[in-house]
């Protein structure tokens, strides 16, 4: 069982990879920007595996993603929660929502959804599940908003920027949305900080966390690395893994990317705790990108 940090007022930070791969530099970004942070805050870093796809998984990948971290001086704090191990838990919040009237059954297929889903099913009932269905959380807040540490007010509006959203898949496996939001709760975590490219997901784990009780983190975005063709770097495009090999230039390159001041140490811990000294999280370029060749 993972050890959750006592103290509820402290900085919990996390990174959470989905373990279909090993790590690239884009996601070798994400674990140094959140693992600084919450290192300059003398706060908690943990490591959760998001292993809730077996399709879509490699067996060997944890072990390559640990061995990888440590390898570039990432080193987390507790044990590593992997969140197969949480599937009674994600149960027990679908229980609450339902008690509460927050879900619904959905027969709409996924190609011919939009990403902003206009509640076609929202009137369907959970007492007649006789069609293939996936289960959907409805939100109700007409508008959500965050301050982002980095990019600054962020709103939402109903059924223009957000929408339902499924939280069980019509394959019966648990959708990541419900997922996070319930480990973070149950980690206590206080900040993420994440990809760009997850803002979407923002408000549906906002309304989520409310429906649940829990409070949501401080969150901040920071940019994604792009491939060569201008896409996000990312293992289903076949991105380079990082090397462990070259993991003092790698972090130099990730600290570089970030926009971060560091020295020229000859080590990764060198380099970690000089940029740990000197976070700061104003200092990353907000739109910033950079090809996989530079």
């Amino acid at each position: 069982m993972t050890k959750v940090p006592e103290a509820k007022d402290a900085y919990i930070g996390r990174f959470a990879p989905s373990p279909s791969g090993p790590l690239h530099f884009g996601s070798l970004v994400a674990a140094v920007a959140s693992y600084l942070d919450a290192r300059s805050h003398q706060g908690s870093w943990l490591l959760r595996i998001d292993d809730l796809d077996p399709a879509r998984e490699s067996s060997t990948a944890p072990a390559e993603i640990v061995d990888q971290l440590l390898q570039h001086g990432l080193v987390w704090d507790g044990d590593i929660l992997f969140q197969s191990s949480r599937l009674a838990n994600y149960q027990q919040a679908r229980k609450q929502l339902t008690a509460d009237n927050r879900l619904y059954p959905c027969t709409c297929s996924r190609k011919d959804t939009p990403r902003i889903y206009a509640g076609h099913c929202l009137t369907n009932s959970l007492q007649d599940l006789s069609q293939p269905h996936a289960i959907r959380f409805h939100i109700k807040e007409p508008k959500l908003e965050i301050h982002d540490r980095l990019l600054g007010p962020i709103k939402w509006r109903q059924q223009l920027d957000m929408g339902d959203f499924i939280v069980l898949r019509k394959d019966g496996l648990n959708a990541y949305q419900l997922a996070v939001v319930v480990d973070d709760i149950y980690q206590g975590i206080t900040d993420v900080l994440r990809g760009a490219d997850l803002i979407h997901s923002t408000p549906l784990q906002l309304s989520l966390f409310k429906a649940l009780n829990g409070t949501p983190p401080r969150y901040c975005h920071v940019p994604v690395v792009l491939a060569a063709d201008g896409r996000k770097l990312s293992k289903q495009a076949f991105a380079e893994t990082v090397s462990s090999k070259s993991a003092v230039d790698n972090i130099r390159n990730a600290l570089d990317f970030l926009g971060q001041k560091h020295t020229k140490g000859h080590s990764v811990n060198e380099l970690l705790e000089s940029a740990t000294r000197s976070w700061n999280v104003q200092a990353v370029p907000p739109l910033r990108g950079i090809s996989e060749k530079t």
